[in-house]
């Protein structure tokens, strides 16, 4: 996936690490300051052993393996493609990455911009109803996982949470988006001081959130286009589809056709099901569904060419083919 100039320009503007190896990020403030809401026991133990764990053990996984190039928004989006050890590590650095840059002490914070104040009134009413809301969502996330509230792909303000070390970029979620505030429930944010009280650990922290930074990040995710890359990977259809394909094609990238001589039937179906799908409506263009109908037509070639016993030539030559033309697809989707 090729990230846009605009995500590019934040991301290496953050400390969230984009670029191999992963690092610790430094916080912006003593853990101490962060206290009484967090007490410094505590922030210490999360961010200097905790988050150094997830990113020790992410590079640890990637090094030597084509991963090994990828940014980390590339291996959350394909988390359902990753190993476990990947998705849960990559997820966790992240995650606490975003959760350290929009925490600040009550001296230190700026004011939320118009623009988001805004945004909220129209999706939430109040600011009250999204505390409300949010809280909700933190307290109930049955065991360990987190609360976030996203820039949905149609640009609206979203709340939802997810398990363990997952958030709303990964393809393995429902609900998707660009995180732009997240609120860590894993008992090891809190247990010290709060022991099983998670909702005063809530309402504590949530005195401790910089909504000045929020803001800053509402403003870029608007803005972004990584919103279209995720409501592209929202249709069911296109990641159906997409899955068969990685798992056909890659393999006959070095010469292995076994894949897709067994599973030509169902790799031409997809096509079937992904052409007569109805793509998200920013998607839905003209010239995708002739993209479609390329591509349908060209795993039906394949499928034929499977059915009577075809070299491995001609069909690591059609499967290269079917592979642009997917390719072709996804890049009309950005347009």
């Amino acid at each position: 996936m090729k990230i846009p100039l605009f995500t590019l320009l934040f991301l290496l503007g953050t400390q969230i690490g984009f670029t191999q190896p992963f690092f610790l990020p430094k916080l912006p403030y003593s853990y101490s300051e962060y206290a009484p809401q967090i007490d410094a026991l505590t922030m210490e133990t999360h961010h200097a052993k905790h988050h150094q764990s997830y990113v020790n053990n992410l590079n640890k996984a990637l090094v030597g393996t084509r991963m090994e190039s990828q940014t980390l928004i590339d291996l959350m989006f394909y988390a359902g493609f990753r190993s476990d050890v990947v998705r849960n590590n990559a997820g966790a650095h992240y995650n606490h990455s975003l959760f350290w840059e929009i925490l600040a002490p009550l001296s230190a914070q700026s004011e939320m911009s118009q623009e988001l104040s805004t945004a909220i009134t129209k999706d939430f009413i109040s600011m009250d109803s999204l505390k409300k809301t949010f809280l909700n969502a933190a307290s109930s996330r049955f065991g360990s996982g987190w609360a976030w509230l996203i820039v949905s792909p149609d640009k609206k303000l979203m709340i939802t949470s997810t398990s363990n070390q997952d958030n709303p970029i990964m393809d393995v979620v429902t609900e998707r988006g660009i995180p732009i505030m997240a609120i860590d429930v894993w008992e090891h944010a809190y247990y010290l001081n709060y022991q099983n009280r998670r909702a005063d650990y809530l309402n504590a922290v949530w005195s401790l959130i910089n909504w000045g930074k929020v803001s800053e990040k509402y403003t870029m995710a608007i803005n972004d286009s990584l919103l279209i890359e995720l409501e592209k990977d929202s249709w069911p259809a296109m990641m159906e589809f997409h899955k068969v394909m990685a798992q056909t094609f890659h393999p006959s990238e070095s010469g292995d056709l076994q894949p897709i001589r067994k599973r030509s039937g169902e790799f031409f179906a997809k096509a079937i099901l992904l052409t007569a799908s109805a793509p998200p409506k920013s998607l839905n263009n003209i010239a995708i569904h002739e993209g479609l109908t390329k591509l349908e037509k060209k795993c039906n070639e394949i499928n034929s060419l499977v059915k009577k016993g075809a070299k491995d030539a001609v069909l690591i030559k059609k499967m290269a083919e079917s592979h642009d033309l997917f390719h072709n697809v996804q890049g009309l989707c950005h347009d």
